[in-house]
């Protein structure tokens, strides 16, 4: 099951309670079956999934129910609270110390991504101003040092491999020298599957030389319950302190990768969510929960805004709160809301709104967005700054120029319009410039 099925299971199941005219007993009992139904389905261990719900049943009948709050709310805050417990409970950071080099060694299965999350770990500290090396020790794949060095490039950060080499500890000793002055080593190791014992001593042979911080074990989200039996296995072998989920964009199993945390008591520290570079974040279980339930997550929200805010200069501001809003304006808007990610992430993190909208209205929102860059972009610069003289032949000729219709040329000029408009109109209520442009529109505005 998709984790946006997961979500929307889960959230079928609460608002059942909001529409029941008593909780009771058979209510709650009800709840606790649809739960085990998504969990189960997701691919949750079955044994796992008898105890979270068995908690919430028993907690949500016995507990005193704090003072001020209804039993329906008491029902759900048990639920969002066993859920949040079983994900992690609280969000465990990476513990760096200024002045301090932190090694941080990747194991897994191969397949599992850790050649791509070691890039995106690297990219994820970078904007946090740390600075971050990569060493590639995975020798056995061919190729790996090549689709490592690439990534590196991308994101401007430094790496230290061998290609020829045999030993991955010799390559890591090396790899440690060349960095004395940076904050974090993340370390690329082997993966394998069939080979698995000869992986398992390699694993054991780094971590006594290399003694690293901190052992990441990197899971496909999509692998279900295989992942249980996996981090048993690897957590035997060398102590795993923390573990890091891919693939979780709506298309995993992820509830049999989130088993792994029971199968070694280790906390997952980061999940990957798309394949950019930028797309992975912090694991925060109580955020990751209020997705799921449909409550959303604010503050992944504003912190997305916050990296994609586009730093426009006080008079500037001052111009386009006066109204003075051009379309290189929007354009710019339309920028910053493509750097936040998919549409559908961005509206997931909406409370009232995840698992609300279709993937087709989310598809549809998405493309009209893109539809308008390319528009803005066949325009002339005397065009995006007056728009005024855009009359039906230059309309022909920019539509012609994107590759779209006059009817597109003018839903964006429409929207352009409202914007302008409601922003006159916050000016007036004293209120901010907002961040995300509406999606209506129709037919040649007039652009009093």
């Amino acid at each position: 099951m998709a984790l946006d099925r997961l979500g929307s299971s889960l959230t079928d199941a609460i608002k059942k309670i909001f529409k029941s005219s008593v909780v009771d007993e058979a209510t709650v009992k009800e709840l606790v079956r649809d739960i085990q139904r998504a969990l189960l389905q997701a691919d949750v261990n079955v044994q796992l999934v008898l105890g979270i719900s068995k908690s919430i049943e028993e907690r949500a009948l016995k507990e005193k129910m704090p003072p001020g709050i209804s039993r329906r709310e008491h029902v759900i805050k048990v639920v969002y609270e066993e859920l949040t417990r079983f994900v992690g409970d609280k969000p465990v950071p990476l513990k760096l110390e200024p002045g301090k080099k932190y090694i941080l060694m990747l194991v897994g299965i191969q397949g599992s991504g850790k050649t791509t999350h070691a890039a995106k770990i690297a990219r994820y500290l970078q904007k946090k101003g740390l600075k971050p090396a990569l060493i590639c020790a995975d020798t056995f794949r061919p190729g790996a040092y090549a689709q490592l060095q690439q990534l590196a490039a991308r994101i401007n950060v430094p790496i230290y491999g061998d290609p020829k080499a045999k030993d991955p500890v010799k390559v890591v000793n090396e790899g440690l020298k060349q960095f004395p002055d940076k904050d974090i080593i993340i370390v690329d190791t082997s993966g394998r599957h069939k080979e698995e014992k000869d992986l398992i001593k390699e694993m054991k042979d780094l971590e006594h030389h290399i003694k690293p911080n901190e052992i990441m074990m990197v899971i496909d989200g999509t692998i279900g319950q295989q992942a249980l039996a996996q981090a048993k296995t690897f957590h035997e072998a060398t102590p795993i302190g923390s573990i890091l989920v891919t693939k979780l964009d709506g298309s995993a199993r992820g509830g049999g990768a989130l088993s792994a945390v029971a199968a070694t008591g280790a906390p997952i520290k980061f999940i990957g969510t798309g394949e950019k570079v930028e797309d992975i974040e912090q694991f925060i279980p109580s955020r990751f929960v209020g997705r799921l339930l449909g409550m959303g997550d604010l503050e992944t929200l504003l912190e997305k805004v916050q990296e994609a805010e586009i730093k426009v200069p006080q008079k500037k501001a001052k111009q386009i709160m006066s109204g003075k809003f051009t379309l290189t304006d929007m354009y710019e808007q339309f920028e910053a809301v493509k750097g936040m990610g998919p549409f559908k992430k961005v509206m997931q993190m909406l409370p009232g709104m995840a698992n609300k909208m279709s993937d087709d209205m989310l598809n549809v929102a998405e493309d009209r967005l893109e539809k308008w860059r390319v528009l803005i972009q066949s325009m002339t610069p005397e065009e995006k700054e007056n728009p005024k003289i855009i009359n039906f032949s230059r309309a022909r000729r920019i539509a012609r120029g994107s590759g779209t219709n006059e009817k597109d040329v003018k839903e964006l000029l429409k929207q352009y319009v409202m914007m302008r408009r409601m922003l006159k109109m916050m000016k007036r209520k004293k209120g901010k410039m907002p961040f995300m442009p509406g999606m209506g529109g129709q037919g040649f505005p007039d652009m009093k």
